[in-house]
């Protein structure tokens, strides 16, 4: 394995999982998904008061999801030379700071710029945070990784709620107020800064004592496993985009289901991704985090395949699996990221939250362009064999060990 178990994994375990602090961080971050997550489940109000048509809608999500992308690479390879515990309360000033320019915007451009300032937000928070995770997780990385992206599962899960309740009925001022909400994770992420900047410290001064040791892979090794990787996270979430920016469209184009009402399966879908995600850290610390990621992309390769012949119910029923299988993999790669480079855990969790978020925003795009030109369905078809995808797990390197049953993780 990549960080031995040897003076690193005691301090970790001895300190214990700090459950409080990684409430706190997933608490901040269902607040941070759930204010950003506005931005898409509002399209159906933006589309009719703009006159947009889905490739429009597709730029403002790439607009989005690149600058939530492309920044998290540079801001975790800077903190990791020079930590920043406050960065995670600036991210979400600048996502309060987009949701008000959104609900105030008179023009295309101007909601194009929102969504480039919820975007920057989104890539401030995330790379500390993560590292934040990990300082708190007392050795169980995956059950830890999973407990701070929960939150942002569940955040994403209730943006469409807050749409299909608030925004909807009272309008896209109505954004302003109820983005008023962050101003209290704030002030949670600035408490638990103060706790982070403490544990860096200690954890500097153990460095400097020579306490914790770290065995690299080579770095032939290393690149490839990073390329594989990154194959995965581009199948996972170009195929997500089909879901989470466009499945309403596709339940009102094909089975004329109202717009609320196609927000609440959409809610669905997106809770079961949350559960998914809680679940997915926990089992691979204790079978492994290649078995956890081989299950999930390509297990769930026979349900997308299906999904684009179902009727109404089935789509219910196939979206619940295909959210709660496909997103029980991201926990589990970006920890074995972080177990290949040990060293670069703010570069490594910026990179692959920041490619989540681009491939997602590139998703969205060309599905958005190939939706105006031939049909939301063809879209759906299309996509469907992305998952096939998985197979390139085979390729990984075996890091890490099994560890504790599963049962006892989660006590």
């Amino acid at each position: 394995m990549s960080v031995s178990e040897g003076a690193l994994g005691k301090q970790e375990r001895a300190a214990g999982i700090q459950f409080g602090v990684l409430g706190a961080l997933s608490a901040s971050h269902l607040v941070n998904d759930m204010m950003q997550s506005l931005l898409l489940s509002i399209y159906p109000l933006l589309k009719g008061e703009f006159t947009l048509g889905f490739g429009q809608l597709g730029l403002i999500t790439l607009t989005y999801q690149l600058t939530a992308s492309l920044l998290q690479p540079l801001i975790g390879s800077y903190t990791d030379r020079r930590p920043q515990p406050f960065a995670a309360s600036i991210g979400m000033g600048f996502t309060l700071l987009g949701l008000v320019t959104l609900a105030f915007a008179h023009r295309y451009e101007t909601v194009v710029a929102a969504a480039a300032l919820i975007g920057t937000g989104s890539s401030v928070f995330h790379p500390e945070s993560s590292r934040l995770a990990r300082f708190a997780s007392g050795g169980s990385h995956g059950l830890a990784q999973s407990i701070f992206q929960i939150g942002g599962n569940v955040g994403s899960a209730l943006g469409p709620l807050i749409a299909a309740f608030i925004i909807l009925p009272y309008g896209r001022r109505s954004i302003g107020l109820v983005a008023l909400i962050t101003l209290v994770a704030m002030f949670l992420m600035f408490r638990v800064a103060l706790w982070y900047r403490h544990q860096h410290l200690l954890s500097a001064a153990r460095r400097g004592r020579g306490e914790v040791q770290v065995a690299l892979l080579p770095p032939r090794v290393v690149i490839r496993a990073m390329g594989i990787l990154l194959i995965l996270v581009f199948s996972k979430y170009f195929y997500l985009a089909s879901l989470s920016s466009y499945y309403t469209f596709y339940l009102m184009e094909k089975f004329h289901v109202a717009p609320l009402d196609a927000q609440l399966y959409l809610f669905v879908f997106l809770f079961a991704s949350a559960a998914g995600t809680l679940l997915g850290g926990p089992i691979g610390d204790r079978v492994g985090r290649k078995t956890v990621i081989w299950a999930s992309i390509l297990g769930v390769a026979p349900f997308t395949l299906a999904l684009p012949f179902a009727d109404l119910t089935w789509t219910c029923a196939l979206t619940i699996v295909i959210g709660f299988v496909i997103s029980s993999a991201f926990s589990a790669i970006v920890v074995f990221a972080q177990e290949l480079a040990p060293k670069r855990v703010g570069l490594v969790s910026g990179l692959f939250f920041g490619l989540a978020f681009g491939f997602g925003g590139l998703g969205a795009a060309v599905l958005g362009g190939l939706a105006d030109r031939y049909s939301i369905e063809t879209v759906y078809r299309l996509c469907a064999y992305l998952p096939l995808l998985g197979i390139v797990t085979v390729l990984l390197p075996n890091v890490g060990r099994k560890r504790a049953p599963l049962a006892t993780t989660l006590a």
